[in-house]
C-alpha cells in the first residue's frame, strides 16, 4: 500500500539514486508582487519544495509549473496556482551536495486549508520521474508550519494509511 509523505519528510527517488525531494514550510503569506484579483476572497499560502542531490554526479533539474498540483479541502479540490508570483525551477545542474527549491504560492477557501496535499513530479535529465505526493495543513498549530495541528506525524500517517485502505476495499467490492 503507497503511503504519503507528511509535509517536511524527505522522499528519495529509486529510478535517480542519491535525489530526494520534500515539500516544506506550508504556511500563510502574501505574494511578493502583489495578489492576483483572480483570489480575491482567499487565503494565501506558500509552499516550497526543495530537491537534494547526495549523489556524485550532477543532474539537470525541471520543476516548473504543471509539475507541481496543490489540492486542498477533504475533496481534493484544487488550490488556485499563483503562476506570476511562484518561482521554478528550469534546467538547473544540481552538483553533489547542492539543492534546489522551488516556491509556490497558491490560495484557497480558509476553510480548506486544514488539509493541503501536494504532488511533485521531477524531470531530471529529461526524463520523468515517478509522482510522489506529500499531505498536511497551512498554519498549523505549536509544532513545525506545514504539519497536522491535531496529529503527531505517525498519527496522520496512520489516519492516511487506514483511509488507502479502506477506499482501496471499497474500489474491490
Amino acid at each position: 500500500m503507497y503511503e504519503p509523505n507528511v509535509v517536511g519528510d524527505w522522499q528519495e527517488f529509486d529510478e535517480h539514486p542519491g535525489l530526494r525531494a520534500r515539500v516544506h514550510r506550508v504556511e500563510v503569506g502574501e505574494p511578493p508582487r502583489g495578489r492576483d484579483d483572480a483570489a480575491e476572497g482567499l487565503t494565501y499560502f506558500r509552499l516550497r519544495v526543495t530537491v537534494e542531490n547526495r549523489s556524485e554526479r550532477a543532474f539537470c533539474l525541471h520543476l516548473e509549473d504543471g509539475q507541481i498540483d496543490v489540492r486542498i479541502g477533504p475533496d481534493g479540490e484544487g488550490a488556485f496556482i499563483d503562476w506570476r508570483n511562484s518561482q521554478f525551477v528550469e534546467g538547473f545542474d544540481v552538483h553533489p551536495l547542492r539543492r534546489a527549491t522551488a516556491v509556490v504560492h497558491a490560495a484557497g477557501a480558509e476553510a480548506d486549508l486544514a488539509r493541503v496535499d501536494v504532488q511533485v513530479q521531477l524531470r531530471i535529465d529529461d526524463e520523468w520521474t515517478g509522482r510522489r505526493l506529500w499531505t498536511g495543513a497551512v498554519g498549523a498549530g505549536p509544532g513545525p508550519a506545514g504539519t497536522c495541528p491535531s496529529a503527531s506525524r505517525e498519527e496522520l500517517a496512520h489516519q492516511l494509511t487506514a483511509f488507502l485502505r479502506d477506499q482501496a476495499e471499497e474500489g474491490t467490492a
